[in-house]
C-alpha cells in the first residue's frame, strides 16, 4: 500500500530520513556525456555548495551525502520545533537568503524584512517551510535545475519526479544509511576506496580526520546542527572503511572480515549489519529500521504490514544464530 508522504514525515516533529533525487533527459546531466563528450562533472559541486548553503538556513541537518553523475543521495535531519523559536526577523532573514528576488529591485535586505515584519500570516509560512523536508528538497533541485537548463539553453524537467524518501527510525538504520550513501561511488566502482571519492561526504569526514584533535570527537553533521548516534567520527570512518572491504569483495586482498564494535553495539551482526547497508533501497521502501522500530511506524500509521518488515525479521534472526 501506498503512504503519502505527509503520513511518512511529520512536518511538526524531529525525523531523520534517506533521500534520493534522480535526473532525466539524458543519464550523465551531471557527469561525463558518452554520446557527445561534454563533461557535466562541474554541476555536482553547485549541488554540493548548494547542500551546505541550505543547511546553513533551513532546521536540517545534513548527515550524510553523495552527489553521483546522474542522482544525489542525502541523509538528513529535520527539526521544524527548531525552526518555531526563531524570532520573525531570524525566520525572514533566513527565508530570504534561500529565495531571494528574481530581479534586482534595488531594496536592501534590511528594506525587505521591514516591509514583511508585520505579516504574521507570511512569517507563519516561512516558519513552516524553513522546517519542512518538501521545502529543502525544492529549493534544492529547483536552483540546480535552472542552472543546468540556463547552461544547455533549454527548459523542461531536470529531476526524475518527486523524490524518494525513507525514513529511518532508529540509529542503526541511520548509520546504515549514511554507510550506503558514501559507500554509493564505490559500488558503483567509480573508485577504490571511500576516500578517493569527490562530491561526497566520506571525502569531507576523511579530510577533517587529518587534524588529530578530530579523531575522538562525537560524530557531527556535514552541515547544520543536531545530535547524531552515539559514535565518534572515527569509528564512523572505520565503520565505513570495512563495510567498503565486504562490498569490493571482488578486489584480492581488500577482505577484513572484522567489523567495529559499533555494530555490535547496534545489537547486529556483520552480516546483519552488510544486508541492511545494501538493502537500504532494494529490500526497503518507505522506512528503515529494526523490527520493533517497524511495528511501531505500521502502528503509527494504522497499517499491519510495511515492506522491509519481513527482510527486517530475516536480520535478527541471523543475529540470533550468529
Amino acid at each position: 500500500m501506498t503512504i503519502a508522504r505527509m503520513h511518512l514525515v511529520d512536518a511538526h516533529t524531529t525525523g531523520t530520513y534517506h533521500v534520493a533525487s534522480r535526473c532525466v533527459r539524458r543519464a550523465w546531466l551531471c557527469g561525463r556525456d558518452p554520446v557527445t563528450g561534454s563533461d557535466f562533472s562541474h554541476r555536482k559541486r553547485w549541488i554540493e555548495e548548494r547542500i551546505v548553503a541550505l543547511a546553513a538556513q533551513f532546521a536540517v541537518a545534513i548527515y550524510a551525502y553523495a552527489v553521483m553523475s546522474n542522482h544525489v543521495h542525502l541523509v538528513v535531519r529535520t527539526d521544524p520545533e527548531a525552526a518555531q523559536r526563531w524570532d520573525a526577523e531570524t525566520v525572514l532573514r533566513r527565508w530570504f537568503a534561500v529565495s531571494p528576488r528574481k530581479h534586482d529591485t534595488g531594496e536592501t535586505l534590511r528594506q525587505r524584512i521591514d516591509v514583511s515584519i508585520g505579516n504574521e500570516a507570511q512569517i507563519a509560512e516561512y516558519r513552516s517551510r524553513l522546517g519542512s523536508l518538501s521545502w529543502f528538497m525544492r529549493a534544492l533541485n529547483e536552483s540546480v535545475a535552472r542552472a543546468a537548463n540556463t547552461e544547455d539553453g533549454c527548459k523542461g524537467r531536470f529531476w526524475e519526479g518527486r523524490f524518494r524518501c525513507q525514513a529511518l527510525l532508529d540509529d542503526s538504520a541511520v548509520l546504515s544509511a549514511m554507510t550506503y550513501v558514501d559507500l554509493n561511488p564505490l559500488r558503483a566502482r567509480v573508485v577504490d576506496t571511500p576516500e578517493a571519492a569527490q562530491n561526497v561526504s566520506f571525502r569531507q569526514r576523511f579530510d577533517a580526520m587529518k587534524h588529530a584533535k578530530a579523531l575522538d570527537r562525537p560524530l557531527q553533521p556535514i552541515a547544520g546542527d543536531g545530535p547524531l548516534c552515539g559514535v565518534s567520527e572515527v569509528e564512523y570512518l572505520k565503520l565505513v572503511d570495512e563495510t567498503g572491504r565486504l562490498i569490493r569483495g571482488d578486489k584480492p586482498g581488500a577482505i577484513d572480515r572484522s567489523l567495529p564494535g559499533i555494530v555490535r553495539r547496534l545489537g547486529l551482526s556483520e552480516s546483519a549489519w552488510l544486508g541492511q547497508v545494501q538493502g537500504t533501497q532494494t529490500r526497503y521502501w518507505r522506512v528503515i529500521g529494526q523490527v520493533e522500530s517497524f511495528i511501531d511506524k505500521a502502528t503509527e500509521l494504522q497499517q499491519r504490514w510495511l515492506q522491509g518488515l519481513a527482510f527486517a525479521r530475516r536480520l535478527r534472526a541471523t543475529v540470533s544464530v550468529a
